[in-house]
């Protein structure tokens, strides 16, 4: 009796029962999994933070004392899909798994990913994605061999990286598409609720998350510009880990030049709090306005170099909306410049060299033997990031 790979594969991980396998037909093919695909990757590195004393690090997502110093194995991800087909009724899922120390930033068990995906014929179609998804702003994402470089932004830091609810996204045209969503709530995490610190409010009924981007894509007859895209977008609700209202805008683009081998990208974050006791400054209230730069240089087939600079301007608590701990954020400025070489000298690997230089304005915000008790104005920090994608 021959059976579908991919119904083994998931008979493996538990997902489809011997008995189920026992009882199918002769070269039966179970269409509920037939063009499931199997795909992820292992993401690990090498760093060493020059200096000595490293109790406070540069606060940006995935960062910390945990990876500075030594080896890691950063996540691994596993994720099965069943992508829709063009039809006007097409159906299909999005599981995605995370295993590793980075799983644990996103505030749940294991799980990156899981959506149902469906699509209705009103115009020209509305894809749908109900269940937990990746945010819809941002110039990085959480699959790290996407982005231009292995460490991450404080944009990215600042914004939400999943929620739990339902999106929408209708294309107007090549060039046009729109994106809205309603959450749960603006952190991460399955299935959170939350609630106003406000009574009655706060006992009676959760309060969900708003959150729209819309994408525009220069068409060909643009010229060297064509392929160029700007993003703007806007996410709205209360956070679940925090208890504070946020708000953040994100305006994005990626620019095409007349030398094909280079282009440049733009982010722009701000982050508001509201009404909350938990974040600091006037009232409750506070912001934070993030602006980034992006280059990067195809040198040859194989060797890539891109390059981040970015400027940080906090006026709240960046450690409680970043979940950073490093105070000296809090109210205060601070730049980092990122150097990235991509060479791909393996098959299915991203392998990838990186120079990092991190400066806080008005303070000593690194370095130390004490939490809390910095010594440095400059973080520096040479790593290698190992990927392998199958």
């Amino acid at each position: 009796m021959k059976y579908n790979k991919w119904t083994l594969v998931l008979a493996a991980a538990g997902m489809v029962t011997t008995p189920s396998l026992v009882l199918a037909a002769p070269n039966q093919v179970l269409t509920a999994v037939a063009d499931t695909t199997l795909s992820g990757y292992v993401d690990t590195s090498m760093q060493w933070n020059l200096g000595t004393g490293n109790a406070n690090n540069p606060p940006y997502t995935f960062g910390g004392a945990g990876k500075a110093d030594g080896f890691n194995l950063n996540v691994v991800d596993i994720a099965l899909d069943k992508p829709m087909d063009a039809s006007q009724w097409a159906s299909g899922y999005h599981v995605e798994l995370w295993a590793g120390p980075d799983g644990g930033a996103l505030g749940t068990i294991g799980i990156r990913q899981a959506y149902v995906a469906l699509r209705t014929p009103v115009g020209n179609g509305i894809d749908w994605k109900i269940g937990v998804w990746d945010t819809i702003i941002g110039y990085e994402g959480l699959t790290s061999y996407n982005n231009p470089n292995y460490t991450h932004s404080y944009g990215f830091t600042i914004e939400p990286t999943t929620h739990t609810g339902i999106q929408g996204t209708y294309k107007f045209s090549d060039e046009v598409s729109l994106t809205a969503a309603i959450a749960d709530s603006f952190g991460p995490g399955v299935n959170g609720r939350a609630f106003s610190p406000y009574a009655p409010f706060s006992a009676n009924e959760s309060f969900k998350t708003y959150m729209a981007t819309i994408n525009l894509t220069a068409p060909s007859s643009w010229g060297w510009a064509a392929g160029s895209t700007f993003t703007g977008g806007f996410i709205n609700g209360y956070n679940a880990g925090n208890g504070a209202r946020q708000t953040s805008l994100y305006l994005g683009s990626t620019i095409a030049t007349p030398l094909t081998a280079l282009k440049f990208g733009t982010s722009l974050d701000w982050n508001w709090t509201h009404d909350n006791g938990n974040i600091s400054g006037e009232g409750g209230n506070g912001w934070i306005f993030n602006a980034a730069l992006y280059a990067s240089y195809q040198a040859t087939p194989k060797l890539s170099l891109n390059f981040r600079g970015e400027y940080l301007d906090s006026h709240a608590d960046f450690s409680d909306i970043a979940g950073a701990p490093n105070e000296a954020f809090d109210g205060n400025g601070a730049f980092e410049l990122t150097a990235t070489a991509q060479y791909d000298l393996w098959q299915n690997v991203v392998s990838r060299l990186e120079f990092r230089w991190d400066h806080v304005e008005h303070a000593k915000g690194f370095g130390g033997t004490v939490a809390g008790t910095p010594t440095l104005a400059n973080a520096f920090m040479l790593a290698a990031n190992i990927i392998y994608k199958f």
